[in-house]
C-alpha cells in the first residue's frame, strides 16, 4: 500500500476524480457557489484527514499538475488569436485598464497591511494573488515572502473571482464584452477567464490576454511600487 501511496499516479488520480466529482456537483447544482475547484479542494482535504495519508506523498502526483500549469496557459493564446483584431482597436483602453488593476491591488493590500500591522512577509505573500501560480511562486520568492500563503491566496482570488465575478459586473453595471474580459482576467487570473469563457468567445479572449500583461506588470511594477511604499 506505501509503494502505491508514494508514487506519482496516486496524487495524479486523487486530483482528477475528485475534479470530476466536483464538476459533476456543479453542473448539477447550477449556482455559483458549487464551484468544481472548491469542492475539489475541500474533499480532497477531507480525504487526506480521514485516511490520516501525508500530504507528502499525495504532493508527488499533484507537482506534475502543478507543472501542467505553466503550458496550458498558453492554450489561453487561443480565443486571443481570434479576436486580435479586437485587440488591436482597444489597446490602449486594456493596457490602461490592466495597469489600473494592478496598482490598485497593490494599493489596497498595502493599505490594509499597514492598519492591521501585518508582517512585511505576509504583505509580501498576498501580493501576487491576481497572478497564475508559475508566475507568483516566482514573485514571492523574489521579494521574501511565503510560497505556501501565494498559493493558497491565488486559488482563493481565482475561485472568489469566478464566483463572484458575475455578480460584481453586474453591480458595476459593466456590460462591455472587452470591459468585462479585462475584468476578470486582471482580477482573477485562469478562473476568472473560465467565468469570461463562459460569457463569450470576445470576453475569453480579452481575459486571456490579460492574464499574461497582468502578470507580466506585476513582476515588474511591484518591486518599484514597494520603494515607494516603503
Amino acid at each position: 500500500m506505501e509503494q502505491i501511496l508514494n508514487t506519482q499516479l496516486f496524487g495524479l488520480v486523487t486530483i482528477l476524480a475528485f475534479y470530476n466529482i466536483g464538476l459533476f456537483i456543479q453542473k448539477k447544482a447550477k449556482k455559483p457557489i458549487f464551484n468544481g475547484l472548491l469542492i475539489c479542494i475541500i474533499l480532497i482535504i477531507l480525504f487526506l484527514k480521514i485516511t490520516n495519508i501525508p500530504y507528502e506523498s499525495f504532493k508527488i502526483g499533484a507537482d506534475i499538475m502543478n507543472f501542467m500549469l505553466g503550458p496550458v496557459t498558453v492554450v489561453l493564446a487561443v480565443p486571443l488569436y481570434r479576436q486580435f483584431d479586437l485587440f488591436k482597436k482597444h489597446f490602449k483602453e486594456i493596457l490602461i485598464g490592466i495597469v489600473v488593476g494592478v496598482v490598485t491591488s497593490f494599493i489596497i493590500i498595502t493599505i490594509i497591511g499597514k492598519l492591521t500591522l501585518t508582517n512585511n512577509e505576509i504583505v509580501y505573500s498576498i501580493l501576487p494573488k491576481s497572478i497564475t501560480t508559475p508566475m507568483g511562486i516566482s514573485l514571492v520568492n523574489a521579494l521574501g515572502g511565503v510560497e505556501s500563503i501565494t498559493v493558497v491566496c491565488i486559488i482563493a482570488t481565482g475561485i472568489f473571482g469566478n464566483i463572484l465575478g458575475d455578480l460584481v459586473l453586474k453591480i458595476g453595471k459593466i456590460k462591455h464584452p472587452v470591459s468585462k474580459g479585462i475584468a476578470l482576467g486582471t482580477a482573477a487570473h485562469a478562473m476568472g477567464t473560465s467565468k469570461a469563457l463562459e460569457m463569450g468567445e470576445v470576453e475569453g479572449a480579452m481575459s486571456s490576454l490579460s492574464i499574461g500583461i497582468c502578470g507580466v506588470l506585476t513582476v515588474m511594477l511591484v518591486p518599484i511600487l514597494m520603494n515607494f511604499a516603503g
